[in-house]
């Protein structure tokens, strides 16, 4: 799964970071972003922080490869 966080569309609700901390961190800024290294350790709560963010500032896409979906 490719997951992004639009930074432009971003207001800072902070409930992807509540949904998964492990992924999302929120800067300085109170925008948030994916943690370095946090690669791999897209599932079901980063889909749902994606679904909740109020401005659907986070994009989860599922990637196909040669294996399929």
């Amino acid at each position: 799964m490719r997951v992004e966080v639009d930074r432009d569309v971003c207001v800072g609700a902070g409930l992807c970071v509540l949904t998964a901390p492990e992924v999302f961190a929120q800067d300085d800024d109170g925008l948030s972003g994916l943690l370095p290294g946090a690669g791999g350790r897209f599932g079901a709560e980063v889909r749902e922080a994606a679904r909740l963010c109020p401005v659907r500032a986070i994009s989860a896409v599922r990637e196909e490869g040669p294996e399929g979906p």
